[in-house]
């Protein structure tokens, strides 16, 4: 995928979280975006001369785009040809270098989220027509949902051994598209730590990662209303931590007045009802991004009635959810860190 890089102001990035970087134009601030992972990424670094962020940002784009190429769930790459493989199930392979831990990776978590997190649904995901660059309101048939539903592909079904991979079913089909961002946004910010970058935020549509401060304060960033253009409400990231919000407003059609978001119910093999978003903070560590990305999905899958025990699985504490009708659910600790630009919403906290 060649990278195509947008210099437009930031209030126009349709973006799940907007990032605030107010009077950037006298600071030592470079910013640069792209369009990557089927969605607008940005780049920005702070307290470094232009040409070496200029650099150093272009060598994180590069990486994203290698990444993407490698990952990408319906055009020729490494893990179409995976998937190829097993749809031949037990037919096996040599993995391909650097797969096997980030499947490993996606399947601890997978089974963390008692499988509400499950990327081995991709022949659903195509089903309903989300593995396309473009959406068109369909309506699958329900026999066909069914079968895929009962043919329950894992990812503990897919096998390392001896330096091959295998399926045990072969109704796995992988799509990262819930996972890849958030590794990649954990890769940039390795990447950018060993580079000596102090100062930076990652921001991949919306799941996005802090280094260090903006200058004298943290970074700041906008919760994306989910039926609004602008922020419902903005948060601040300390150094290390990560943010990322799983929404039906960006990957969706409408039929028959509903709604048909791109997250699917592995339980049910329809796409999740109920909830307009999802918002989860994650806590300075190795895999903060991955849990950015991966998090936010059972909590939203699971709704306004199951969604703090989903999170609590996936070990977070500082989480919010907004449902169809546009009330806030949200846990105490995330209520102490956000702050609500939209004064009239009906809040709901829980411990």
């Amino acid at each position: 995928m060649n990278r195509r890089t947008f210099l437009f102001p930031l209030t126009v990035l349709c973006l799940l979280l907007t990032t605030f970087l107010a009077g950037c134009g006298k600071e030592p601030l470079y910013q640069q975006q792209s369009y990557v992972f089927g969605t607008l990424v940005e780049v920005t670094i702070y307290g470094e001369k232009d040409e070496r962020a200029r650099q150093l940002t272009g060598q994180v784009l590069a990486d994203f785009d290698r990444l993407n190429a490698e990952l990408h769930a319906w055009k020729p790459s490494t893990l179409s040809r995976m998937n190829e493989t097993f749809a031949r199930a037990p037919d096996r392979a040599a993995t391909p270098p650097g797969m096997a831990p980030m499947l490993q990776d996606s399947a601890r978590l997978s089974e963390q989220s008692g499988g509400l997190f499950n990327p081995a649904i991709g022949n659903l995901i195509r089903l309903w027509g989300f593995q396309n660059d473009e959406f068109k309101p369909l309506q699958p048939d329900p026999a066909e949902i069914a079968r895929l539903v009962k043919a329950n592909p894992k990812m503990s079904d897919i096998v390392f051994e001896g330096g091959d991979y295998y399926s045990k079913n072969p109704a796995v089909r992988l799509d990262l598209g819930g996972y890849a961002k958030g590794y990649a946004l954990d890769a940039a910010a390795d990447y950018l730590r060993a580079q000596g970058v102090k100062n930076a935020l990652v921001n991949i549509g919306g799941n996005i990662i802090a280094l260090g401060r903006h200058g004298d304060r943290p970074w700041q960033v906008g919760i994306r209303h989910p039926r609004k253009s602008d922020a419902i409400a903005t948060l601040e990231l300390n150094d290390g931590e990560a943010v990322g919000t799983s929404g039906d407003y960006q990957r969706y059609f409408e039929l028959g007045g509903k709604r048909y978001c791109h997250i699917i119910d592995p339980r049910t093999g329809y796409p999740a009802q109920g909830v307009q978003a999802v918002t989860v903070l994650i806590p300075k560590g190795r895999n903060a991004g991955v849990l950015s990305d991966v998090a936010s999905k059972p909590p939203f899958i699971t709704g306004k009635n199951g969604w703090r025990e989903a999170a609590r699985k996936m070990g977070v504490e500082e989480a919010m959810l907004i449902d169809d009708k546009g009330e806030v659910y949200l846990t105490a600790a995330m209520k102490k860190r956000i702050s609500f630009l939209d004064t009239g919403l009906k809040l709901h906290e829980s411990p």
